[in-house]
């Protein structure tokens, strides 16, 4: 999966990009800074988590749904594919979730009072907006849609596998 297939849902100039790409470059840095600790000149003032509060809440809200967006392409741990718009969204909701959780566990600092909730909205709403648009949901739904001939309608990747029931 590459960046152009994420693109078509979320423009790289999207809040829900940049704030993926600048947490992503946050935690690459603290990786590398665990890597090599001899590096006197890491600094720790660009930190995501170090921030304003409500901007916090933002950037993990829209990462998380563009985290979500790129599992779901990947087809990570979809074990039933969604047959219509409320299970995609049912399904993206949850993966941004698990996302959120993920990003909640390399901060830092707490969320402040009610920002749990907040961040889940932004997730969830960032995620509703982005399948109001009638092409992202029949794309999305047709990609891990079993077909005869073994190809999503749309041809992104290989054909995913499917456990039979």
């Amino acid at each position: 999966m590459t960046d152009e297939t994420l693109s078509r849902f979320y423009a790289p100039t999207s809040p829900e990009a940049t704030s993926f790409y600048r947490i992503e470059y946050v935690l690459l840095r603290i990786v590398l800074k665990h890597l090599f600790i001899s590096l006197l000149s890491f600094r720790t003032d660009h930190f995501w988590d170090t921030e304003h509060g409500s901007l916090i809440e933002q950037l993990m809200g829209f990462c998380a749904s563009y985290m979500a967006v790129k599992r779901f392409i990947s087809g990570q741990d979809l074990y039933i594919a969604p047959r219509d718009r409320r299970e995609l969204f049912n399904t993206l909701r949850s993966y941004s979730f698990d996302a959120l959780h993920n990003l909640i566990s390399h901060s830092r600092t707490a969320l402040e009072t009610g920002g749990y909730s907040r961040v889940c909205e932004i997730a969830s709403n960032s995620v509703s907006t982005m399948l109001t648009i009638e092409e992202n949901t029949s794309y999305l739904l047709a990609l891990h849609e079993p077909h005869t001939d073994g190809n999503a309608q749309f041809g992104v990747g290989s054909p995913p596998r499917f456990l039979r029931t």
